[in-house]
């Protein structure tokens, strides 16, 4: 596992059930209301600052996650997505990172196409049984309570970056 996951130059996350625990709230006025987890946003953020690109590909559009990706300076938002495995493609044609070098966190069937187009495929604790057999790892973590940090770390730590992450934090 731990090669697998040096190799990972782009970690691309589906958002309800991953970001967030699965919820969606709706307010009187029809307003999606989301929340995320702070420990995963700055696992997000650490993966950047250490060079490692971060993107959502989401079957949902929403306000509240196009807000998200601005507070983290997510770019790389692709929502609204019917079929994940082509936006896998596109993603590999407009990064030219190769889909082996890319990861991908999911939790429900929906996410199985683009699971199984990435080099290493990430279920989270709480996901559906069929996503759970498929991927490379499932965290302990549930959506949107630590998982996506867990799978920051795993990727720093393969990589040899984590003692530099706290470091940076001890100075």
């Amino acid at each position: 596992m731990k090669e697998s996951l040096a190799k990972i130059k782009l970690v691309l996350l589906d958002v309800d059930g991953v970001l967030t625990d699965g919820r969606i709230t709706y307010s009187d006025s029809g307003e999606q209301i989301k929340s995320f987890n702070s420990k995963d946003g700055l696992g997000i953020r650490l993966l950047m600052d250490a060079g490692i690109q971060v993107g959502i590909i989401t079957g949902r559009t929403s306000g509240a996650l196009r807000h998200r990706c601005d507070n983290l300076g997510l770019t790389m938002l692709f929502d609204g997505i019917k079929n994940k495995a082509e936006s896998i493609a596109t993603i590999a044609e407009e990064t030219g990172i190769a889909p082996e070098e890319m990861a991908f966190v999911g939790d429900d069937l929906i996410d199985l196409p683009a699971m199984t187009r990435v080099g290493f495929s990430v279920a989270v604790a709480d996901a559906v049984h069929e996503v759970r057999c498929q991927a490379n790892h499932v965290t302990q973590a549930k959506g949107g309570h630590g998982a996506v940090r867990e799978v920051s770390e795993l990727i720093l730590k393969s990589r040899g970056l984590w003692d530099a992450v706290l470091d940076r934090f001890l100075q």
